[in-house]
């Protein structure tokens, strides 16, 4: 027992369940003993003591004298997501059921049948949105599309997804009952699933892209993510010889620290120093260096990126970088360098709280943001003028505080808000539930498959009556134009000019199904894969025409720019 704290409290404390004394009453009894006792010494302590002392002051005003009832609960999450809000956004308070959901991505796991859901706009019900291969959803035959009808014996036609979510998931080991309508035949059918520990994939898919370049794509660094990338690379060399390799960390936000230090070792000589955080405090600090010896040593790296790469990808990715082992491919990432850490603070809830600053090996520090001179309303890039010089292993300039600028800049694909409308707006889903079930025995491989013209023409039939609330940029900024050459007293001379432009500018919804066709097509296409063969066929299809992966093939394949990149170039300071 620490010294100074009466036994008393200790025991209060700890027998908090089988006692009647409230939150608020520990929280103000927790007050007493530590300003009785004497514990802060400093003038900062005192200040700290202060201001407990007037939070829990006004908890107690609030919750015995408002006029209306008030719920402690919330008055403490409101209050600790205040005391928060100006700190950064990775700083939160969680209660016991946020951690839940921390948790979970966390790790990547969760009890559960293993589907995701969707509730259609118009909420007709809730549906399977994708059975994860391999899941007690799978196993048990269900399919995309296919509605809850009931779970337990209790109606849930009438739930939504979050009210569905909640209780498919459970114990591992133990079984649910559910009654669903199936999608291809309209019957409702009675299962029985017993759930399972549910881990989503870090790596959903490795293959190869061209002969002896492997492709593996990671989408998240949840526990145990290393395991799967060394089966993800024990796989490609079981089906041929690994001579080049692209990991693709597009997208991919980042997690585990240490998952990112291992799947380093696989590249990186035993005993290299690949990271080091830096905080206010001792404990804060730490360097992690690689603690096995690699397994793919010297095969060439090539490290795509995005604005979307962020935290322990940019740690892996800034490793590579640092020490000239893999060149970097895609647009500058995000610029994460902040470190967080989960502390308990009572009653099963969690302060989430960033305590240190991360440092690739070349001294430099990712992060983009200075939160220090941030508001809530505002974030404020480092300026350019603190932008520092590194040098890698080779000698190459490369610089800190705005992310990770790759070695080989290419342009981003862009998909028209119209199409991700329609895909969000759920009508292509609705539109290949009809498919599908005229389509019973379609075969479909992932490289090759693709909608027919006859199949678009249905589509374009299908959204007809369907109502899509879009405005193109161009009209808007048209329409901006107009109204201000009115107010400017200029719609006279411009009224001719403005008529051309809007006689051929097409942007209604059927010149837009026609205008984005090719757009369209490949969301139409994505889905009947994921229908067919999973979110790895999805992946696999779209590889064939991803501009990026082929010019990483292409630098792969030329082994001479891409030693002269590892050994002279330096990246662009902006």
């Amino acid at each position: 027992m620490n010294k100074g704290w009466p036994s008393g409290f200790f025991w209060i404390v700890m027998n908090r369940g089988k006692s009647n004394i409230s939150r608020l009453g520990v929280l103000l009894l927790l007050l007493v003993v530590v300003v009785a006792t004497g514990l802060w010494a400093t003038k900062d302590d005192f200040g700290l003591g202060r201001n407990m002392e007037i939070m829990v002051n006004m908890m107690r005003e609030l919750n015995l004298q408002y006029v209306d009832e008030v719920n402690p609960d919330k008055l403490m999450s409101d209050g600790a997501a205040g005391m928060v809000r100006n700190l950064d956004p990775y700083t939160a308070y969680m209660s016991e059921d946020e951690m839940t959901e921390f948790e979970f991505l966390a790790t990547g796991k969760y009890g559960g049948i293993g589907a995701a859901i969707r509730m259609k706009r118009d909420s007709s019900g809730v549906y399977i949105a994708q059975p994860y291969k391999g899941s007690p959803s799978d196993l048990a035959g269900l399919k995309i599309g296919d509605m809850f009808v009931s779970i337990d014996g209790e109606d849930v036609t009438k739930c939504n997804s979050e009210q569905i979510s909640a209780k498919l998931k459970g114990t591992p080991g133990t079984k649910v009952k559910l009654e669903v309508k199936r999608l291809m035949t309209g019957q409702v059918e009675a299962l029985e699933i017993e759930r399972a520990r549910i881990a989503i994939p870090g790596v959903p898919y490795a293959g190869y892209v061209a002969d002896g370049v492997g492709y593996i794509c990671h989408k998240d660094f949840t526990d145990g993510c290393y395991d799967e990338m060394r089966s993800a690379v024990e796989r490609l060399r079981s089906q041929g010889e690994l001579k080049a390799l692209i990991l693709d960390y597009r997208d991919n936000g980042g997690g585990s620290v240490q998952e990112a230090v291992k799947i380093l070792s696989m590249f990186l000589p035993k005993g290299s120093e690949v990271l080091t955080m830096k905080g206010r405090t001792e404990r804060s600090k730490r360097t992690y260096i690689t603690e096995s010896n690699p397994v793919l040593a010297d095969v060439p790296v090539v490290a795509l990126v995005n604005n979307n790469s962020a935290s322990a990808a940019e740690i892996v990715c800034g490793a590579l970088q640092d020490l000239d082992r893999g060149v970097l491919m895609g647009q500058r990432t995000y610029g994460k360098g902040l470190v967080q850490s989960v502390v308990p603070v009572g009653y099963n809830a969690y302060l989430k709280l960033t305590t240190a600053k991360y440092y690739i090996p070349s001294g430099r520090c990712v992060q983009r943001i200075n939160y220090t001179h941030s508001s809530s309303s505002k974030d404020v890039d480092v300026p350019d003028s603190l932008i520092n010089e590194f040098k890698t292993v080779n000698g190459r300039k490369v610089y800190d505080g705005k992310g990770l600028m790759p070695d080989v800049k290419v342009e981003p694909e862009y998909i028209s808000s119209f199409a991700v409308m329609l895909y969000n707006l759920g009508y292509i889903e609705d539109f290949l539930d009809g498919y599908v079930r005229r389509n019973p025995s379609l075969k479909v491989k992932n490289g090759e498959f693709t909608i027919s013209d006859a199949d678009y023409k249905d589509f374009v039939a299908f959204m007809t009556d369907k109502d899509v609330p879009y405005e193109s940029q161009t009209r808007m900024a048209l329409e901006v134009l107009k109204r201000t050459s009115k107010e400017e007293r200029y719609d006279s001379d411009f009224a001719e000019d403005l008529q051309q432009i809007e006689s051929k500018l097409k942007d209604q919804k059927m010149d837009n199904l026609e205008n984005y066709r090719a757009e369209i097509t490949e969301l139409i296409n994505n889905d009947v894969v994921l229908r067919h063969n999973y979110h790895e066929g999805v992946v696999e299809h779209n590889l064939a025409a991803d501009s990026t992966v082929i010019k990483a093939v292409e630098l792969l394949l030329d082994g001479e720019r891409y030693s002269k990149i590892l050994k002279e170039q330096d990246t662009e300071r902006n």
